[in-house]
């Protein structure tokens, strides 16, 4: 996928004036934060389960090549086989070299994120394998030749307007109404169980990988991963080596807070562990099982300052709590990860210098912190990559000049309160006729789409001075 990020004011701007857009996505970021809150308020426990995750996972990641090791042992163990990928291109061209060497055809593919990552469905295609998309999301988004626009939902900022229209275009399948959700649910159903049957190869992800058994942990709402993994010969798991825990009841604990999370329930609608290829015994699964482990920088987040990212489970609560991603839409952030977790991820995944916008889209609200089931510290981390940016020089002068004037003036408390008290002053005059500001020639930006109230007395020192004399 081709990164954009550094376009991110024109998508946004562009998305912000698509009122069925809007619409739509305003919808989302009030429904899905109520839901995970009565999740998350059943549950009861919120605060201690996530911080028990967070110490697992900082143990994980502080011995990662420990358990990574004994992952792989077990898998080789039940009789799996464990690639190791460097980097997006590498990944590609392992997952290439088993389709090739078994004469795939088809592949059958599953949601998963890692591979938008490293652009696995463009690649196997212009090798000519046909590659279809199972999840419902998924599939819907390769029909419109869009990416993901959410990490859970790919699809959300699709209407069903939208991909009713989409279904008539693509299925030839001659005059029909298709008014419902349920018949075009149905009619995907139908077009898709044909391509898990004839698939060759099957590719899924997996939310956690378990150290001391070799098993890898998948939910889904579907039920394709569990087609896709076994209905065809060969089932190929791509995901990335921080996904590794020590044990099943560590994963089981993920699970707790990652399905309230993601989807408000308690349980997704299919939790499954795979464990390698089919045994004598076994009445169904693929005759070939891998696991391709994902680098991809990752190993030099570890160890950095922002290894607290890596514990993100890819829950997207961040997103859905964020109001900078629910108004800007999650094209806008130009790459894989949106929201405030792909504004961190991005930018140490791929590099600062195409993605230096990203960190500034944040408001500092603190609600991606408040709701992420890792404890990951996003908006600390955002300012961190900031800080960056501007030593760096990829912020606009006029930005850097203006912070440093105010550092300047900040440190002359009789300066400052002077400044602010006169810029209040005029600030009121000038606006007390309206009661507004609908136009700021130092923030056009924010003016336009925003009015500014005007002061309607001094400043807050002023305020609290002239109170404090009224009190005594």
């Amino acid at each position: 996928m081709k990164q954009t990020s550094n376009a991110f004011l024109d998508t946004a701007r562009g998305n912000l004036a698509d009122q069925r857009l809007r619409e739509h996505m305003n919808g989302l970021g009030i429904t899905i934060p109520l839901g995970r809150a009565m999740a998350m308020e059943e549950l009861g426990n919120f605060e201690v389960l996530r911080s028990h995750l967070r110490d697992i996972k900082d143990h994980t990641l502080n011995n990662l090549d420990y358990y990574l090791g004994r992952y792989e042992e077990n898998v080789i163990q039940r009789g799996g086989q464990v690639h190791w990928a460097s980097d997006a291109s590498e990944l590609n061209d392992i997952v290439a070299g088993i389709c090739q060497r078994i004469e795939a055809r088809q592949v059958a593919k599953g949601k998963s994120m890692v591979t938008e990552e490293t652009a696995l469905t463009a690649h196997l295609q212009a090798l000519g394998l046909e590659v279809t998309e199972t999840d419902l999301g998924e599939y819907i988004i390769q029909l419109a030749d869009e990416p993901p626009s959410h990490i859970v939902g790919p699809a959300f900022h699709k209407t069903p307007e939208q991909i009713r229209e989409l279904f008539l275009e693509h299925h030839q399948l001659g005059e029909r109404s298709l008014e419902t959700p349920t018949e075009m649910v149905q009619e995907a159903r139908d077009i898709l169980r044909d391509k898990f049957l004839n698939a060759d190869v099957g590719i899924i992800g997996a939310n956690a990988l378990v150290a001391e058994d070799g098993r890898s942990m998948l939910v889904t709402n579907e039920g394709n991963g569990d087609l896709g993994a076994n209905l065809p010969r060969v089932a190929i798991v791509c995901t990335t080596i921080d996904k590794v825990l020590p044990r099943a009841e560590d994963a089981t604990a993920l699970l707790r807070l990652l399905a309230r999370s993601a989807i408000a329930l308690p349980v997704s609608a299919y939790t499954s562990f795979y464990t390698g290829p089919r045994r004598d015994e076994d009445l169904d699964g693929p005759e070939e099982f891998h696991v391709v482990l994902l680098d991809n920088r990752r190993t030099e987040i570890l160890g950095s300052k922002y290894q607290d990212m890596l514990r993100c489970m890819r829950c997207a609560a961040c997103l859905n709590h964020c109001p900078v991603y629910i108004g800007a839409g999650g094209h806008a952030y130009g790459w894989v990860y949106p929201g405030p977790m792909g504004s961190v991820l991005t930018p140490l995944l791929t590099s600062l210098e195409e993605s230096s916008l990203l960190p500034e889209a944040c408001t500092s609200c603190g609600r991606c912190a408040e709701v992420c089931p890792a404890e990951i510290p996003l908006p600390d981390l955002l300012r961190d990559l900031r800080a960056e940016s501007v030593q760096s020089g990829l912020t606009p002068w006029r930005w850097r000049w203006a912070m440093r004037l105010h550092a300047w003036l900040a440190k002359r408390p009789g300066l400052y309160h002077f400044t602010t008290g006169m810029a209040i002053k005029l600030m009121h005059r000038m606006g007390r006729k309206n009661g507004f500001f609908s136009k700021l020639p130092v923030a056009p930006g924010w003016s336009s789409v925003r009015e500014l109230p005007a002061p309607q007395g001094g400043t807050f020192m002023q305020q609290w001075k002239a109170r404090s004399k009224s009190d005594g």
